[in-house]
């Protein structure tokens, strides 16, 4: 059983830790310095406990990691060092284990295990750390303090809501405000919550310089995490859902290990809430600034004031973008932009009230043809005509306002820009070299440098 996938640099680590259960250390080579205790100290790449009252807890399913940093007197010397790891039941200290790592650098984590089938469910162990050098050895570090934990909480999760009753609809503004309660698992620590599914892994730590694992309190993580207000308890979250519509709330109880429980789900069902938008010109064309004016629901305003929109363009020639505009005490925004999408102009936005709410997007699109025409009398547009060495004129006319140029190729011919006319069109002459199929591939651009879409042309022939 495993509750989440560990980070990738710890799973590299396991692949190569030396495992050796001993009464003594294989020598490593001999020193400069003297020994010195080892530090940095982890178990399953949490933090040690030498406090024997607050053990940490760890599933050993997949064993468990110790480790710590050798090192000596002599900061320069890099002769490889062992480490020697004791461990033993508080219930019983006589009954001694003792692991091995040998050939490791100073200043760096010596990894080694403790095996699974050598740690019993539910019962505390100690482990102490030494260095070896040859035949000279470090005093004992302080004991580090585990309980193994292989069982999962035996229940899953109650969720309860007072102010979004499941299954029925609901009128959004307010976070919804969840109880999670451990249903009976006495051995709850806390609760992990998500709006998808599956739950993502929990990462225990991060490995940092020489080896050293950097824990992470999954507690740390309140839009995801929280811990129960005592061991078997429960707890109280407010969250914003991610949309309107049917909403999905899946939590998952964790124990004192970050073993899971199974996953309960919280169903309801939340009224749209998103704002309107209003452009001062509700047809602009191509290239034109508008004022476009956001305004909340009406609903939502209520409950807490609109203080601010995010709004998201898609097709501009600077790629999509996102800004956010502040609103007005009465929630109402205005904003400026330029249409300047070659395909169209396309947004969404939501407003974000006083209370953290955040509505669903409100969308407006408007669009373009932006391709030139192209014309000829000799060669018409999929037809045939002329021939071979018979020259062509063909122009081309803008379906927007602003272009200065236009870049063209026919067949595979390199590409060649000619300036527009002060009507916006240009023509180029053209004399094909055989018969057969042929045509011109051609992009107008306009006076602030965008390049619209490209329009290809065919053409046979006689």
């Amino acid at each position: 059983m495993s509750f989440g996938a560990r980070p990738r640099a710890v799973l590299a680590l396991l692949g190569t830790l030396g495992l050796s259960l001993a009464a003594a250390v294989s020598p490593a080579s001999a020193v400069g310095g003297t020994p010195t205790t080892p530090t940095q100290l982890f178990n399953g790449y949490r933090n040690c406990s030498t406090d024997a009252d607050r053990p940490t807890y760890l599933w050993a399913g997949n064993n468990v990691v110790v480790e710590g940093v050798p090192g000596t007197t002599d900061p320069t010397d890099s002769s490889p060092l062992g480490v020697r790891y004791q461990v033993w039941p508080v219930a019983d200290p006589s009954h001694t284990e003792t692991v091995t790592r040998d050939r490791v650098t100073p200043g760096f984590e010596a990894t080694s295990i403790l095996p699974g089938d050598m740690l019993a469910d539910g019962q505390t162990y100690a482990w102490r750390a030494q260095t070896v050098a040859g035949d000279a050895a470090s005093d004992w570090s302080v004991p580090c303090y585990v309980t193994i934990d292989d069982t999962r909480p035996a229940s899953a999760p109650t969720v309860t809501s007072p102010n979004y009753p499941p299954n029925q609809w609901n009128q959004g503004g307010d976070p919804v405000r969840f109880t999670l309660s451990a249903n009976g698992a006495d051995d709850v620590a806390g609760f992990q919550y998500s709006w998808t599914q599956p739950l993502e892994s929990i990462v225990l730590a991060d490995i940092g310089d020489h080896g050293i694992p950097q824990p992470r309190d999954p507690y740390a993580d309140p839009g995801h995490f929280v811990r129960a207000d005592a061991t078997g308890g429960s707890a109280t979250v407010d969250l914003v859902p991610p949309q309107g519509g049917a909403v999905t709330l899946w939590v998952r109880s964790l124990d004192r290990a970050l073993n899971p429980s199974e996953t309960t789900s919280y169903r309801f069902y939340v009224s749209p809430t998103p704002p309107t938008i209003t452009p001062a010109d509700p047809s602009p064309e191509f290239g034109d600034t508008t004022a476009f004016t956001f305004r909340p629901d009406a609903a939502l305003q209520s409950r807490s004031p609109v203080v601010g929109y995010s709004v998201h363009t898609f097709g501009g020639p600077n790629g999509d973008k996102t800004f956010d505009v502040p609103a007005a005490a009465d929630g109402t925004a205005t904003t400026e932009l330029t249409i300047d999408g070659i395909t169209g102009e396309h947004l969404d936005v939501t407003s974000r009230s006083a209370n953290g709410w955040v509505s669903d997007a409100a969308f407006w699109d408007i669009d373009y043809d932006t391709t030139p025409t192209v014309a000829s009398e000799v060669y018409p547009e999929n037809g045939s005509g002329g021939g071979a060495g018979v020259p062509g004129t063909f122009t081309f006319t803008p379906k927007v306002k602003g272009v200065v140029s236009y870049t063209y190729t026919f067949d595979t011919e390199p590409e060649v820009t000619v300036a527009a006319g002060a009507d916006g069109t240009a023509s180029v002459d053209w004399t094909p070299d055989s018969t057969g199929a042929h045509g011109v591939q051609v992009y107008a651009t306009t006076r602030t440098g965008i390049q619209l879409a490209s329009y290809s042309y065919d053409f046979t022939v006689d």
